[in-house]
């Protein structure tokens, strides 16, 4: 198992020296979840792609920013098996996921490189940069954070000065805006109010609860495909027809969020305009 260990961390030391002068870049990456088919898809060209995994591609529900851009790019389950008779050059992990088939590329001597969890919009230009480096596509990394903090000033810029008191209420009645999303949610001048409010064992917040203690912006996730399943019948719960008038209720496309990455901060700006619409009705609202 040392041994295993030693050569894995070989593998990633000899990936970050790609794109320099006598190491050639990858030609047959295979990604092997949807957080890393985020990455992969936008640094390297498609030619370079030799798979992603099969979630890139599914729309019901939509799970992926890419969905509708990845036809013609083989798919992957991320077996052993499978990942290994595509004959790649580089593989890209998750890390702490499917063991078994790191222990093949390293028994293989594949090389591969594992992305870390952003918790933060720090972490994500260093998993940007890190993996740009792994896949000989240093200058679009660059590009990709260049344009991600672009973004971010063009959303502060119409943010409301003061915070909106803010819910992301998700289907079954989850609300989770840790991290990337909380970060985002600063930027676009909201500040999530979960942490505040009343959860049962399973974590979630019932609609008892978000009538109670009405946030001033209560968002629904609104990128949709097909009929609403189970969980999603919360989020038409008659009670929230109770909230005052003085909470705007609005829908938003929040699949960016599922995976952070660059492309997150995309919901920024949609974000800080909804804020800026609660805080004029909150203004004009009868008894305020």
């Amino acid at each position: 198992m040392r041994l295993m260990h030693v050569y894995g961390i070989a593998i990633l030391m000899a990936a970050s020296f790609w794109g320099q002068p006598g190491f050639a870049a990858p030609q047959r990456i295979v990604s092997t979840e949807l957080c890393t088919d985020e990455y992969v898809f936008r640094l390297v060209p498609r030619a370079r792609i030799a798979a992603l995994s099969f979630l890139a591609a599914d729309d019901h529900p939509i799970v992926s920013t890419i969905h509708d851009k990845v036809r013609g790019i083989s798919l992957t389950h991320g077996s052993a098996e499978e990942v290994m008779s595509l004959k790649p050059d580089m593989v890209v992990l998750y890390r702490g996921q499917n063991p078994r088939l790191k222990a093949h590329l390293t028994e293989s001597h594949t090389p591969f490189v594992e992305i870390d969890d952003a918790n933060s919009l720090a972490d994500v230009r260093k998993v940007t940069r890190d993996l740009g480096r792994s896949l000989g596509a240093q200058q679009r990394a660059s590009e990709l954070i260049a344009q991600m903090d672009r973004t971010l000033t063009a959303a502060s810029a119409i943010a409301p000065h003061s915070p909106v008191r803010t819910l992301i209420y998700e289907p079954n009645g989850y609300a989770n805006s840790s991290g990337v999303s909380d970060d985002i949610l600063h930027v676009a001048g909201l500040a999530d109010v979960a942490a505040q409010m009343s959860r049962t064992r399973m974590g979630t917040i019932p609609v008892e609860a978000v009538v109670a203690a009405p946030p001033e912006l209560l968002i629904l996730n609104a990128q949709h495909e097909g009929a609403p399943s189970r969980g999603d019948l919360i989020l038409q719960h008659p009670a929230l027809r109770a909230l005052p008038q003085s909470t705007l209720v609005a829908g938003a496309a929040l699949t960016p969020l599922l995976c952070p990455g660059p492309w997150s901060v995309d919901v920024a700006a949609p974000l800080a305009r909804l804020g800026r619409e609660a805080r004029k009705l909150a203004s004009t609202s009868p008894g305020l």
